[in-house]
């Protein structure tokens, strides 16, 4: 991302006190930005792929007391430029915690919860403000495609795991794309998207804006069981791919596309299968074989480092240096 898409994406949004601050910024560094966090009375964080600074007039700094300190105010213009000075046509978002704006970027919000019938109803009060940067990384998914055909027109069900920030939407969605246009002799697939959060192609008014394929249909902003199971009576899709799966519903709608013969890619957060077996709905879907494929990354050589891969009876699949040199692990995203 260079200064100029920057600015017209994201720093729009900010205070003018603010928007100076990002001038300084070298499109090398806007490159590798991941998320922009203001918190009231605490200096302007960023986090990049390999480190944590901060922001003041002068530019990037490590001494929190040199970067530019966040008003109440300016959270709360930065609010109503996102809403457009309309705070009720964001209502529903506001409710989940976060928007999505051009770009596809993500904007997660805390301040106090209003809570009703249990659940929280919105949030008020905005106490911070967490820009998370969305990009592409084509030709990233390069290093696990082999590990999933299964032969001719058919693929793995696959399972990506990894804690926060180590790259597996940004693998999910270049692995889309890829078995979407085709792959090597391999022709495209006919892929459903059911994008819950508007992370994986990054949806703004109704369209993706991340390249997700030519043959890749995209339910935006739809709950992911709801969506597989639209996807299967509408769409006849091959595959379904969807991020961060973890409910029953999920599970049950991932079993019912499983058993109509339509291929599975969906992510999860997670370190290890250990973990992974610990969690009842996650047990199921391994036990039964569900997956036969399960990738994990981690971030120890950079976002999108690929540790393991497991089959079906969860065995260790040794990985081939000619398939992962160390070089080509690194990825940023």
């Amino acid at each position: 991302m260079n200064q100029k898409m920057f600015q017209e994406e994201i720093v729009k949004f900010l205070p003018k006190r603010l928007r100076a601050c990002f001038m300084t910024l070298e499109d090398t560094e806007l490159s590798n930005l991941q998320e922009i966090r203001l918190r009231v009375g605490r200096p302007m964080n960023l986090i990049f792929d390999d480190a944590d600074s901060f922001l003041g007039k002068s530019g990037l700094c490590f001494d929190p007391t040199n970067g530019e300190i966040i008003l109440e105010d300016d959270i709360g213009q930065t609010i109503l430029f996102l809403c457009n000075h309309s705070m009720y046509a964001l209502d529903e978002e506001l409710r989940q915690g976060f928007i999505t704006i051009s770009g596809g970027h993500r904007v997660g919000f805390v301040g106090r919860g209003v809570i009703k019938d249990g659940m929280i109803h919105r949030i008020k009060e905005f106490s911070g403000i967490n820009f998370r940067i969305t990009r592409e990384v084509k030709g990233c998914a390069d290093r696990i495609i082999p590990y999933l055909i299964k032969e001719k027109k058919d693929i793995h069900n696959t399972l990506i795991v990894s804690p926060p920030r180590c790259g597996k939407t940004t693998m999910l969605r270049d692995l889309i794309r890829q078995l979407s246009n085709g792959y090597s002799s391999i022709p495209g697939f006919k892929i459903g998207v059911v994008d819950e959060r508007s992370e994986i192609g990054g949806s703004f008014q109704g369209i993706f804006r991340h390249d997700l394929g030519i043959r890749t249909d995209l339910l935006d902003h739809c709950p992911k069981s709801e969506g597989m199971y639209l996807l299967i009576r509408s769409m006849s899709p091959e595959v379904i791919a969807t991020d961060e799966i973890g409910s029953a519903q999920d599970v049950a709608a991932i079993q019912e596309a499983a058993n109509a013969g339509i291929r599975l890619i969906t992510t999860v957060h997670g370190r290890d299968l250990e973990e992974l077996l610990k969690r009842p709905v996650l047990k199921k879907l391994l036990k039964n074989n569900i997956f036969t494929r399960i990738v994990f990354l981690s971030h120890r050589e950079g976002a999108g480092t690929i540790e393991k891969i497991f089959d079906e009876n969860l065995s260790n699949i040794p990985l081939s240096v000619n398939y992962l040199d160390v070089k080509e692990r690194v990825f940023y995203g």
